[in-house]
This record gives structure tokens, sequence and C-alpha cells, in this order.
């Protein structure tokens, strides 16, 4: 169950906007506010190129999938809700998708704008929109992939939010979520370490209690039903996580990674799947909308 004090009429924090348009012009300071964002978009990168490749093997005939293949996104629509200044946004369009990235901060879209401006090359994939993810529903587009990537633990009414996501998925499609775990650990190292002792990002960046645990995000999608049109009547599909393992979903509904930072070496490492502890602090979750006949 999600935090219930978080649960309001609209996801959009006015003071989260407020506070990363203030720092949007260091989006692409690799060394400044957001470096640890830049070590992480690897990370990030490679858990949904892996989740994607995996659900070809599963799909197709094993040498119909060439594992070498770089664009796997390619000709994919994908949505990046949360967009920042692009760094995941540009990463998905450089590898072949059909990028569109919104932010309901007026500036970091101008700043995700102008960056890629500077490369002739990304005009073709990768469209931005100042917007929040609810003004979406009411277009009838939805997306392959779904990403919102370090923007969960920053929004009000989670549950909202979440729903959100989950209908501008389509049918088959992929939702791929990082945030923080709310631990003991997480608040040592996110707000004290991160925070108040190293100042590596700005002092009020984080609020412990908006922080979601993946047994709060497994739980959700447990119980969420997606709307189904067919024939002129509306349905339910059936739940998106029909069952936990030991508390595990199975890898073809859900997964849960931890990334973890190595201090020494200045970069993130997505923890291997089921490793012990590693997703109590920084995590990724991935689920796979139910096809449309479900």
């Amino acid at each position: 169950m999600f935090p219930t004090r978080l649960l309001r009429s609209s996801t959009v924090n006015a003071s989260e906007i407020a506070h990363f348009s203030r720092l949007s012009s260091e989006w692409w300071n690799e060394r400044g506010e957001f470096s640890f964002l830049h070590k992480m978009n690897p990370v990030r990168m490679q858990f949904i190129r892996e989740k994607l490749l995996e659900t070809a093997y599963d799909e197709q005939a094993e040498e119909a999938v060439d594992t070498k293949k770089a664009r796997l996104l390619e000709g994919l629509d994908v949505l990046d809700i949360g967009c920042g200044g692009g760094l995941l946004s540009e990463s998905l369009a450089r590898l072949g998708a059909r990028t569109t990235g919104i932010d309901a901060s007026e500036s970091n879209i101008a700043i995700a704008k102008h960056h890629a401006s500077l490369d002739p090359r990304l005009g073709e994939n990768l469209i931005y929109k100042h917007a929040a993810a609810e003004s979406l529903l009411a277009q009838s587009k939805r997306y392959d992939v779904v990403c919102s990537m370090e923007v969960l633990e920053h929004v009000d009414n989670p549950a909202m939010f979440l729903k959100t996501c989950a209908e501008l998925v389509k049918p088959s499609g992929h939702l791929f979520l990082s945030t923080i775990s709310r631990t003991p650990l997480s608040y040592f190292l996110t707000i004290v370490m991160a925070e108040k002792i190293l100042r590596e990002v700005a002092d009020g960046t984080h609020t412990y209690s908006k922080y979601i645990k993946p047994s709060e995000l497994l739980d959700f999608f447990q119980t969420h039903r997606s709307t189904v049109e067919g024939d002129g009547t509306l349905t339910q599909s059936r739940a998106w996580i029909t069952r936990l393992y030991s508390g595990e979903p199975t890898r073809k509904e859900a997964e849960v990674r931890g990334m973890i930072y190595n201090p020494l070496s200045s970069s993130w490492i997505l923890a291997p799947r089921g490793a012990w502890g590693a997703a109590e602090c920084n995590y990724l979750f991935w689920v796979r909308k139910p096809a449309s006949e479900e």
C-alpha cells in the first residue's frame, strides 16, 4: 500500500517541478547536479534492452532473434514520462525508437529540445512535449514501451500516476520504471550521504516518505486491470501480475532488479536477478501489459 498521505487528486507536485526547473541548466553537465543519472543511464538502457530481447526469445524462434542487433528498439513507439533534459530519450531515439519525451517542467523541455537540436539525426525519431502524463489520456495514441525513470518518487498520488502510465501502454506493451525503495539504507544513502554530507545532489531533492518499495509496485499490478474495448463494449483484462512465487513474479509478467553504485569506479551496476538486498535502495521495475484478448 502506498503512503496514504500521498493520495491527492493530481500527480504533479508544483514544488517538485519548481525544484527541477531551477536545476534545468545542469542536465547535460556530466559532473554536475545530475552526474549520478548520467552514470545510471547505461544501466537503465541495459535493462530495457535485456527485457525486450528476452521477450523476443519467448515469442520468436531462437534463430530469428539477432542477439547482436543494436537497434532492438527500431520502429517501436516509446514514451519517456518525466524526461527531464532528455538523457534517456536521446538514448532510446538513437537505438531507433520513435520516442516522445514529456515533462511537466517547461524549462526541462526547453533544455531537452536544445540539446537534441545539436544532433540532426535525432530529429527523425525524437519529439518533446511540455505536458503531464495524464494530459495524454484523452488522445488515442498508445505506446509499445512507456518509461518513467526516477520520477515516481517525486509525484503526488502514485497510484493515479501508475494507472496513467499503465493506460498509455499498448496491449502486450512494456512499462519500465526506476525509483527508490523506502528503507533505512535508502534514507542514509540518498538523503544523509548524497544530500547532506557529500552534497552530490541539491538539498531537498528527495522526500523519504515518497519512496516506493518494490513490494508496493508488485501489489499494485496484482490488482490493476486495464480496460479493454472490443465489439462496442468495455471489459477488464486480467491483472497484470497473476501471482507471486515466494514473493517474486514470473519473469514473463514482471521483474525487479536492483541498481548498485560502486564509489570506487564511480559507476552503477545492474544487480543479478534475485540478488539478496540489491533492491533496498535504487531499483528498476518492468511489467508487461496483458494482451487485449487475455
